[in-house]
């Protein structure tokens, strides 16, 4: 059985909005995506060589199954990203980026 590895990439207009945004992961956002099928998880302040370059955080979740993880996103993956774009909408200046690959 291939782990499944589900990214999501967040950029913010500046790092006092990245820090809340990582306070919100720590504080409940990510044991949720766990109570919802993945195995682990981990926040990854991504480093920048241009000063000019916004703020960038992933979160990299890891789903012991494809199963699992189809599970997650057809019944948890609505609710918590609804609640992450209420928090961190687009109109705050924050884009997300999502990818799935299969660990290899």
């Amino acid at each position: 059985m291939s782990r499944i590895a589900y990214t999501v990439t967040a950029m913010f207009p500046d790092r006092a909005t990245a820090d809340e945004y990582i306070a919100w992961l720590e504080d409940g956002h990510i044991d949720a995506v766990i109570a919802g099928g993945a195995h682990s998880a981990m926040i990854v302040r991504l480093e920048t060589t241009d000063p000019d370059e916004p703020p960038r955080v992933e979160v990299r979740y890891i789903f012991s199954t494809r199963e699992l993880f189809d599970r997650y996103i057809e019944h948890f993956a609505p609710a918590l990203r609804a609640e992450g774009l209420r928090r961190f909408p687009p109109s705050r200046g924050i884009t997300f980026q999502r990818s799935i690959g299969t660990i290899v």
